[in-house]
C-alpha cells in the first residue's frame, strides 16, 4: 500500500504502521488522512489480526502541524479540525483488532492523543510525553482532555494539560499512561512481539476481549457484568472455543480458525 506520509507493511498476521512526515511527524490533515487510509486497510485485511502503530526516525509524533492550525480563522474551521482528528482516533480505539504504539520518541500533543487511542502503549526509554498545548494557547483537540483523564485520572489530566509539561517514560509508566518501558533500540520489537502473541489468539476472543472492556468501563459494574456474559454466551458457541477448550484437555496447543 503506498502512501505519501504513512508506510503500511504486513509482517505475518501484524500490520505495521508507521507516520512518515519528516522532520517530527507531525500530524497534519494530509498525515491525517493517510493514517485513515492506512487502518481502512487494516481493518478489511483478514489476515491482520494486530496492528503496531509507530513513527519514522527519532520521534513518534511531535504534534499537529503548528502551520496549519495558524491558518485557523473562524470558530468552525477549528471544531472542523477538531473532528477530523477525533474521528480517525476514534477508529482506533474502536477497532477490533488491536493497536500496540510503538513510542519511539517524543510523544507529545496530538502525538501523545493519538498513542492515547491505542490499545496498547510500549515506550522507548528516552521517549518524552505531554500534552503542551496550552502553552501555544490552545487545549487538547483531538481526544486529550478525554482520554488522559480516563487512563489515569482527573487531577493527572488537568496537571499534564495545565502545565504543558513534557514527562518521562517511567512518569507515564507509573500513572498508567504506557504498559511498558523499553530500551529505546528495542521499542518496535517489543511492540511487534507484544503483536504477534496476541495474534497467536483467536481473533474472536480478542475481538470480544476489547469489546466487553470498552462498552463495560463506560456502565455501571452491574450493566458491564451483563455485558461480559452476553459476550461469553456468543463465544460459547464458536467453532474456536470447541478447538481451544479440546486442545487444552489434549495438553496441545491450540490451532485457532478464528471461526
Amino acid at each position: 500500500m503506498q502512501l505519501e506520509r504513512v508506510k503500511y507493511e504486513l509482517d505475518g498476521s501484524v500490520a505495521i504502521i508507521t507516520i512518515n512526515h519528516p522532520p517530527v511527524n507531525a500530524l497534519g490533515k494530509k498525515t491525517l488522512q493517510d493514517l485513515d487510509s492506512a487502518l481502512d486497510e487494516a481493518i478489511r485485511d483478514q489476515r491482520v489480526k494486530a496492528v503496531v502503530l509507530t513513527g519514522e526516525g527519532r520521534f513518534f509524533v511531535a504534534g499537529a502541524d503548528i502551520k496549519e492550525i495558524n491558518t485557523i480563522s473562524s470558530e468552525d474551521e477549528g471544531k472542523k479540525l477538531a473532528l477530523l482528528g477525533q474521528r480517525i482516533f476514534n477508529k482506533i480505539e474502536g477497532m477490533r483488532k488491536p493497536v500496540v504504539a510503538a513510542i519511539n520518541g517524543a510523544c507529545l500533543g496530538g502525538g501523545m492523543e493519538l498513542a492515547m487511542a491505542c490499545h496498547l502503549r510500549i515506550a522507548a526509554e528516552s521517549a518524552k510525553l505531554g500534552q503542551p498545548e496550552i502553552n501555544l494557547g490552545l487545549i487538547p483537540g483531538y481526544g486529550g482532555t478525554q482520554r488522559l483523564a480516563r487512563l489515569t485520572n482527573k487531577a493527572i489530566a488537568l496537571e499534564w494539560i495545565l502545565t504543558g509539561d513534557q514527562y518521562s517514560a517511567d512518569q507515564a509508566f507509573r500513572i498508567g499512561v504506557v504498559n511498558r518501558v523499553v530500551a529505546s533500540d528495542r521499542v518496535v520489537d517489543e511492540a511487534k512481539q507484544l503483536a504477534k502473541i496476541i495474534s497467536s489468539k483467536g481473533k474472536i476472543a480478542i475481538a470480544k476481549s476489547i469489546e466487553a472492556i470498552y462498552q463495560g468501563i463506560e456502565t455501571t459494574l452491574e450493566q458491564g457484568l451483563e455485558i461480559e456474559a452476553n459476550l461469553f454466551g456468543e463465544i460459547c458457541m464458536t467453532e474456536d472455543k470447541k478447538e481451544g477448550v479440546q486442545a487444552f484437555l489434549e495438553k496441545r496447543t491450540p490451532n485457532f480458525k478464528d471461526k
